[in-house]
């Protein structure tokens, strides 16, 4: 759906984007993130067509946006952070004139009631929108970029200025339309993009650093695959400990097991350290389901989104995307490939 090969953006001889491509399949919520100056802006503004690229090529629905911009942006609803409204009209004032400015030829009525229901505007169409809070100016926004039903939307800060419910409401539309929608959210609300988003690229120093779900680029960022399991034992007594400690240390690919204090009667928890090529849970499971132990907890030591966007963009590592491809990489996994200290000119 939405197609991104070799884009770059220069800003004299500062290169904003360089060289970035990915994919974003029909149906698919991609989280782009970024800190400031990164090129993440620079990117979304070039995705909407609202600035050119200075090389590289953008298809949206298979349409180029440079060699064939009107078809290419007919098939996008774009909110920016700041939502493009006119604040002296009424919100259905405003939502017709956008209705006629899109050219949309769905049912008038039936199609901005069904929006302004869906972003809960209903009651407020007759009001001015300079009138209006900030959140309800928000969900205007996004009822604009609603309008003809685009095939692609792309989000920049959505949540921005809502209370709490209203984040969860705007949350839960931007799930449901990503089952018929491509979608691209950029936040800076670290938790919302992991709640939302089936998929993250985070961009540093205009290039592509990590390319992923949270999980996948955890497992690259670190060799330390670790784990701490509650197993009960059958005996209930503390003979247990040395017996399930010895089973998992017998399983391959372990290189670790330590059992920590007793945490019920006769039941432990057992902190295991796998070797980063292993995926030891299944071993796991299927011993103690051998054994008759039940396993009472399974927590992975997972790095949050916020360890995970911290440690690509301080400098601690260069491009996880490199590792995620390049396997061959995984001998020298302990190096880390700094980036230098000069920050990128150029917009975010």
């Amino acid at each position: 759906m939405i197609e991104v090969r070799n884009l770059v953006k220069r800003y004299g001889d500062k290169k904003a984007v360089n060289n970035i491509s990915f994919t974003v399949e029909k149906g698919e919520i991609l989280g782009f993130l970024g800190p400031n100056g990164a090129g993440k802006s620079t990117t979304m503004n070039m995705l909407t067509g609202y600035i050119s690229s200075t090389s590289g090529q953008i298809l949206i629905n298979g349409v180029d946006i440079l060699e064939n911009p009107i078809e290419a942006k007919s098939n996008i609803g774009y909110l920016p952070e700041i939502p493009p409204l006119y604040v002296d009209m009424t919100v259905d004032g405003y939502l017709n004139f956008m209705y006629d400015l899109k050219k949309c030829k769905l049912s008038r009525k039936a199609h901005l009631k069904e929006i302004c229901d869906l972003c809960k505007i209903s009651h407020v169409r007759e009001r001015l929108i300079r009138n209006l809070s900030k959140g309800y100016k928000q969900r205007v926004g996004l009822a604009q970029a609603l309008i003809n039903n685009p095939p692609v939307l792309i989000l920049d800060e959505p949540t921005v200025g809502l209370d709490p419910n209203q984040i969860i409401e705007i949350r839960t539309l931007i799930k449901k339309l990503g089952r018929n929608h491509t979608v691209i959210l950029s936040s800076h609300i670290l938790p919302e993009i992991q709640a939302v988003c089936d998929r993250i690229i985070i961009i540093n120093k205009g290039v592509v650093a990590a390319d992923g779900t949270a999980n996948e680029i955890a497992n690259k960022l670190t060799n330390e695959h670790k784990m701490t399991i509650r197993i009960e034992g059958t005996s209930h007594t503390a003979s247990d400990k040395q017996e399930i400690t010895n089973a998992l240390k017998s399983l391959g690919g372990i290189k670790y097991v330590r059992a920590d204090m007793e945490r019920e009667k006769g039941i432990y928890d057992y902190d295991i350290e796998a070797d980063e090529k292993t995926d030891v849970r299944r071993a796991v499971n299927a011993l103690c389901r051998e054994k008759g132990w039940n396993i009472l907890m399974l927590q992975l030591s997972d790095m949050t989104l916020e360890d995970i966007f911290l440690k690509i963009t301080s400098g601690d590592i260069a491009s996880v995307q490199e590792r995620i491809s390049d396997e061959a990489k995984d001998a020298v996994a302990g190096m880390e490939m700094i980036f230098g200290d000069d920050k990128e000119e150029g917009e975010e």
